[in-house]
Order: C-alpha cells, then sequence, then structure tokens
C-alpha cells in the first residue's frame, strides 16, 4: 500500500481529510482548502499573489482556476465515496463566466449527478463574493477506483 493510500484510508475510518489534500502537491501548492458540513463540502481557493494571471487586472490565471474546480471534484469524490484510490479524470468541460479576481477568495461546490459502479459525473460551481454569481463551472467525468 503506498504512502497516499495510508493516508486516505486512515482519512476515512476518521474523517478527516486534510491530511489528504496537504498530500496531493498541487493541491498544496495553490492552497486549496476546505469546509465540510454533514455532505456539503465548501471548497476554497485562498487569496495568492502567486495564482495571479493577469496582474493587470489582476486576475486569477484559468490554469489555476481550472485545477482548482478539478481537484475540489476529485476530492469532493473521495469524500463521498469512500474510495480506495484517488479518480482518475477522464472529462473534464469547463466554462469561465467572468474574470476571477485576485485580491478575493474563490470557492467552489460539488454535485454528484450520476455515480455508477466505475464512473462518476460531477458538476462544479465556482464563485468569489455572490454564491449566485459563479465565475466558471464545468462537468467532469472521474474513473473510480474497483
Amino acid at each position: 500500500m503506498s504512502t497516499f493510500e495510508t493516508i486516505l484510508q486512515t482519512a476515512h475510518e476518521q474523517g478527516d481529510y486534510k491530511p489528504v489534500v496537504d498530500a496531493i502537491p498541487y493541491a498544496k501548492l495553490i492552497g486549496i482548502d476546505f469546509q465540510r458540513f454533514g455532505n456539503d463540502v465548501i471548497f476554497k481557493l485562498p487569496d495568492n499573489p502567486n495564482n495571479i494571471g493577469n496582474p493587470i487586472l489582476p486576475a486569477v490565471h484559468g490554469g489555476v482556476v481550472g485545477g482548482f474546480m478539478e481537484m475540489s471534484a476529485a476530492l469532493h469524490l473521495l469524500m463521498m465515496l469512500d474510495t480506495p484510490a484517488m479518480p482518475k479524470i477522464v472529462d473534464f468541460s469547463l466554462d469561465y463566466l467572468r474574470a476571477v479576481r485576485g485580491g478575493r477568495d474563490t470557492f467552489a461546490e460539488c454535485q454528484v449527478i450520476r455515480q455508477g459502479s466505475r464512473v462518476a459525473n460531477v458538476i462544479i460551481n465556482a464563485w468569489q463574493t455572490k454564491r449566485e454569481e459563479a465565475v466558471a463551472t464545468a462537468r467532469a467525468h472521474f474513473l473510480l477506483a474497483p
């Protein structure tokens, strides 16, 4: 069993997924955090000058936004489905709706819309100041570990 699988197994047993996020280098690099409220999870991409892509606006780099949303969906599946390994991304479709401004935190919420024995489909919505004013929305398809 790999170190990550051991961390994940412990997280499933204890219900504490913070060590899982800390064990993923990209999640740690961009600063992903989360709060869990029962079966609801709000993911947070904190304001970080290193995530800025356009310093003139300033705006968060689109790749960081996409990576944050994809990682949020994968982590959501880990938390909700008690999978033994990290889900593998099959397809990811992202719609940018407005600039993700620097100087503000960005939040994401995920919803599993279909789950089979091997594949799960997730919708991700991201916002900054108002939940109803999404900055981006995405659809992701993941291959689940057997």
